[in-house]
């Protein structure tokens, strides 16, 4: 399966990209460590986002399956780059989830599924990805 967006480069290294069937658009600017204004994410946000985001879906796509409620949650995402090459060395995530009652069997099917999304296995082994789960 595959979803189209479309990206344009807009100048003063800021991008544009719309999500082609619903005409949402995301920009980013290169952050200030790297050139940029920093007046939006900058793409590796984006990934960093995009994990905790991708962990939250498929817990929720989870709990649907098994007729749980998931509940609310909030987390922190922290990127960590290094220089040398550049590139996004840690994510650190942790969720913080509204008082619950899951079982002990839920959260584990939860944690697993989260671990296990499709963004997290499509990031390189060389990322480490460090995430609490606050249940």
């Amino acid at each position: 399966m595959s979803h189209s967006i479309e990206n344009k480069y807009v100048g003063e290294l800021r991008t544009e990209s719309t999500h082609l069937k619903s005409s949402n658009v995301i920009i980013t600017d290169a952050p200030t460590d790297n050139n940029g204004k920093g007046n939006a994410f900058s793409p590796t946000d984006l990934v960093a986002s995009a994990l905790c985001s991708c962990m939250t879906t498929v817990m929720g796509i989870c709990a649907n399956k098994n007729q749980f409620d998931l509940p609310n949650s909030t987390a922190h995402v922290t990127k960590v780059m290094s220089s040398h090459p550049r590139r996004i060395s840690k994510i650190i995530i942790e969720i913080n989830f509204d008082k619950n009652n899951l079982s002990e069997k839920n959260v584990e099917k939860l944690i697993a599924v989260a671990k296990g999304c499709p963004v997290a296995q499509s990031l390189s082994s060389d990322l480490i990805q460090e995430v609490r789960f606050n249940f």
